[in-house]
């Protein structure tokens, strides 16, 4: 679809709507008196309606309207915002997301939520009236507004008609409307489609300048618009108007009011939106452009040239500023992700009748767009595992001497070129018993087989693997933790998991700041090149003859009176080229185990366009990907997790068999 379309444009800002009145939601069940709250969340549903109305979305801003008469019924103090109406209009967002998107939205099924938001009104608005004070002494004061505004002359084109404008208006209190014509061309000239009119309003109303301007919202950017307050809240009608033909006359599109002019500043801002296809297709431009100076560097170092040396250093330093840019430009605050899960926590508290509470640290982390898209299903497979899983009941946390409230904490910080995000809560720790037998029932292990505690830990990722007595709505079928692995595997990414018994568990993910572009350091072995992450590289040291020898048996090292395990990445591709006098071992980190890796020569530092592997290697699980070389030769590019993995494995078929 076209990015201009105008009904994609329309769902791409209702998406906006929607996670903006979801959070103000959610706030408001914490703070049910926070009235800038409800002023939020009644702007948000009032700003829906309208846009759908316009774009011709008549079934969402009618529904719309019903939760939006709510929430100006909770803003007026008629009905209480009580948890149950919260979850009555989060309810119906979750319909209204569904005719906003164009799914499939079943009338009756609409209905029915109306008539809980309805009955669910009615009991709040008893609630509110049994704890209310007097009328005559908790009315809000009056003010007195006069608002003049004009159209711009496309208005009726574009479909902005007035007289809604001003029965909202009406609505807001007492109101007097004054048509202007004294812009209106002479017959011969006029143009019926254009409007020419301007209109003089005199309001007295208990609401603030904000509601007024709410009304005009969508046509703010466009039109002339003077709000002036001329009475003191408690003058009568008739001195009002006095004051009102005092008042100054309205200003014109050039001479707007210091505030009109300072709140059109905020409205449009110094920001574009981009279709998210284009910054892929930029930054596939990006890495062509990598790839090419990669070859220019090789073609001038090659080169007794002094003129195409400079050339291509100044290319490589544009390039690099280039890849840095695009970077930064596809980063996004980690926030956009971790403000998804409160809807989902609230919904697990409810399913779970346990209470549940969610922080959330280091929310300005930022990530690629295209890593936080693919978070997304892991996330909430791991936190509803802590909700349904890790945390107990109110009654079992008592009993345990802890807080009736069980906490699970989303955080997320930078590590080097990696993210590292932690799901922690403070439930019962992983039963590593039942693990372990739920393991040999399922021929996962031996029985009795000796496992380090990361070990049996990991084997809660297998794929079938689950500890539910029963198959519920959350779990029991074995068919999440799995697939958590093969998503962050797939980013190449990491998961660890630990877990106090009673106290509770972690599970931390390391994920590359992008799937791009990296810094790799590129080796050989044997005749093929390969590239391994520089991210995940610590240190590079000589293996001697000496040690070669010494160490055929056992494959250790010893590095700063440290024993390292290295992996002869020779024998793990088959190489039948002898090996050469002086290999080197790049000592990476995997997880928390520190592992060398065996090449022949180390070629240098490499920025790396990573290519994807065909599907009938994308099973070949050493290997994350490739890129082109400058030479127009491809490398692989080593998984170390993997590979770390597979050389385990490797080791201990050689021990079995000797």
């Amino acid at each position: 679809m076209s990015a201009q379309d105008p009904v994609e444009i329309f769902r791409q800002e209702a998406q906006e709507l929607f996670e903006s009145i979801e959070q103000g939601l959610l706030d408001l069940a914490h703070r049910p008196g926070d009235r800038d709250l409800v002023d939020a969340v009644f702007r948000g549903l009032h700003t829906l309606k309208g846009s759908g109305a316009m774009f011709g979305f008549d079934a969402l801003a009618a529904f719309t309207h019903h939760c939006e008469t709510a929430f100006d019924r909770v803003r007026r103090g008629e009905v209480a915002a009580t948890s149950a109406l919260v979850g009555a209009v989060l309810a119906c967002q979750d319909h209204m997301r569904a005719l906003a998107e164009g799914r499939p939205a079943s009338e009756a099924a609409g209905d029915l939520l109306l008539a809980e938001l309805h009955r669910v009104v009615q009991s709040a608005g008893q609630a509110a009236s049994l704890g209310a004070a007097p009328a005559e002494a908790t009315a809000a004061p009056l003010h007195t507004w006069r608002v003049k505004f004009s159209l711009p002359a496309d208005a009726l084109i574009n479909g902005t008609r007035p007289l809604p404008l001003l029965d909202e208006l009406r609505e807001l209190g007492d109101c007097r409307v004054t048509v202007v014509t004294d812009k209106v061309p002479d017959f011969d000239v006029l143009v019926a489609t254009e409007c020419h009119l301007a209109w003089d309003v005199t309001l007295v109303t208990p609401h603030g300048r904000d509601a007024i301007e709410d009304v005009f919202i969508f046509v703010i950017d466009d039109m002339t618009l003077d709000i002036q307050e001329v009475a003191e809240a408690e003058a009568a009608p008739a001195a009002a108007e006095v004051a009102l033909a005092a008042a100054p006359q309205a200003v014109g599109a050039n001479d707007e009011a210091p505030a009109a002019e300072g709140r059109h500043a905020k409205v449009s801002g110094d920001t574009v939106r981009v279709p998210a296809e284009r910054l892929d297709e930029m930054m596939d431009r990006v890495g062509e452009l990598v790839i090419a100076q990669s070859r220019l560097k090789q073609l001038a170092a090659s080169s007794s040239d002094i003129a195409l040396r400079a050339v291509a250093e100044e290319i490589e330093r544009l390039a690099a500023e280039m890849r840095d840019t695009m970077m930064v430009v596809r980063m996004v605050p980690i926030a956009q992700l971790f403000g998804r899960f409160r809807r989902l926590i609230h919904d697990l508290a409810r399913d779970t009748g346990k209470t549940i509470e969610l922080s959330t640290e280091g929310e300005t982390t930022e990530l690629d767009k295209t890593v936080i898209e693919r978070l997304a299903d892991p996330l909430i497979h791991l936190i509803r595992n802590a909700a349904d899983h890790g945390l107990e009941t109110p009654e079992q946390r008592l009993a345990a001497g802890k807080p009736q409230t069980g906490h699970v904490v989303l955080a997320a910080r930078q590590s080097g070129a990696e993210v590292v995000i932690t799901i922690t809560d403070d439930g019962r720790g992983v039963d590593r018993d039942r693990v372990r037998a739920k393991a040999e029932e399922n021929g996962l292990i031996q029985p009795g087989q000796v496992l380090n505690d990361n070990e049996l830990l990991q084997l809660i990722f297998a794929p079938g693997f689950s500890t539910a007595a029963a198959i519920t709505n959350l779990s029991g079928r074995g068919v999440g933790m799995d697939v958590v692995k093969r998503t962050i595997e797939g980013l190449r990414g990491a998961i660890e998991l630990t877990s106090t018994p009673g106290e509770g568990s972690v599970v931390s993910l390391r994920i590359p700041l992008t799937l791009a572009i990296i810094d790799g350091l590129l080796v050989r072995v044997g005749a093929g090149r390969y590239v391994i992450p520089l991210s995940s590289v610590e240190e590079c040291v000589e293996l001697s003859v000496e040690q070669d020898i010494r160490s055929t048996g056992r494959s250790l090292i010893t590095l700063r009176d440290q024993l390292v395990p290295f992996i002869r990445l020779r024998q793990m591709f088959s190489t039948a080229q002898a090996p050469d006098p002086h290999q080197k071992i790049v000592v990476v980190q995997a997880g928390q185990e520190r592992v060398g890796l065996v090449v022949d020569q180390i070629l240098g530092d490499h920025q790396t366009v990573i290519k994807a592997l065909s599907g009938f290697h994308a099973e070949v699980g050493a290997f994350s990907g490739a890129t082109i070389l400058g030479d127009g030769g491809v490398a692989l590019i080593l998984d170390i997790g993997h590979l770390v993995a597979a050389g385990q494995r490797h080791d201990a078929q050689l021990r079995a068999a000797s």
